[in-house]
This record gives structure tokens, sequence and C-alpha cells, in this order.
């Protein structure tokens, strides 16, 4: 199989195509082909066999999606398609000092994703604003641990 990545960018101000600019040179460097996807107007069709997704989202308002991102969750939940054969990884960033709806934009992602059958890749990025880190040195940092069980799938297939 072919090494392929789709990130699917949620984003308000811009900070999770940062994160996701960063990723695409990182993996581009490994030999990755890298496909970066703003959610606006996507459509659960998106999800492809042959290709890794990675959500890269912010949260926005009381737990929100972003607003670029809104209709293609309502599309997923609505329609629940079968992702049994996707795989994904999942970048959420929050701000702790919210405490009571940290990265839900990226976890509603995650949650929604796993029902619908895709299988979760590692752990779920959960970048916190307020502790003065770079998301998109964290997301780098992250990204070697994932991109190595990526390539455990990659060889499985």
């Amino acid at each position: 199989m072919s090494k392929k990545i789709k990130i699917l960018i949620g984003t308000m101000t811009g900070n999770a195509q940062l994160v996701a600019q960063e990723l695409e040179l990182r993996f581009d460097g490994e030999g990755i082909e890298v496909e970066t996807v703003d959610m606006d107007r996507l459509t659960p069709e998106v999800f492809e066999s042959n290709y890794i997704h990675l959500i890269c989202t912010s949260t926005y308002g009381q737990g929100d999606v972003p607003d670029n991102a809104r209709a293609f969750i309502e599309a997923i939940d609505e329609s629940r398609p079968d992702l049994r054969s996707i795989r994904y990884g999942v970048i959420a960033l929050g701000d702790l000092t919210y405490s009571e709806t940290y990265c839900f934009g990226g976890k509603r992602f995650d949650t929604l994703l796993n029902e619908c059958g895709a299988v979760r890749i590692g752990d779920i990025l959960l970048h916190d604003a307020s502790s003065g880190t770079m998301p998109e040195e964290e997301a780098a940092d992250w990204s070697e641990e994932w991109l190595a069980s990526c390539e455990d799938i990659w060889c499985q297939k």
C-alpha cells in the first residue's frame, strides 16, 4: 500500500491550519503523499480506505467544532456511513481554562468516527492553548509515534 495521509482541517483562527502545514512538511520529508483539505464543503465521501486520515481541529464557542467543520460533522452524524475500513488520528486544539469543553471539537470527531466503525491510530493529541507551548511543535513531537503506528498499518496492507 502506498503511504497516504489526508489531513482534514477544522479552524476558525488558523491555528489548526498552521499545525497541518507543519505536519505536511514533516510527512512529505518521510516520503508520504499528503493531502490537506479544509473541512468546508466536505462530505463523508472524503473518507477513502487508501488514506489514513488525520483530523486536525480546534474547538470553538461552547465546545463546538469550528464553523467550517459544522456541516461536515452534521453530515457524518446524519448519514452514519460505514467507516470500518478507515484509520484515523486526531489532533484537538483547545484551552484548558474552559475545562468543561476542553478540546471537544476533536473529541466530537473521535466519538463520531468511532461510532461509524473507523479505528483511531494512537492517542488523541490534546493541545492546551493556555500551556504556553506552540501547537505545531507539540504536533510535530506527537506525530513521530503516530507515524510509527501508521507504518505498522501500511506494512500490513
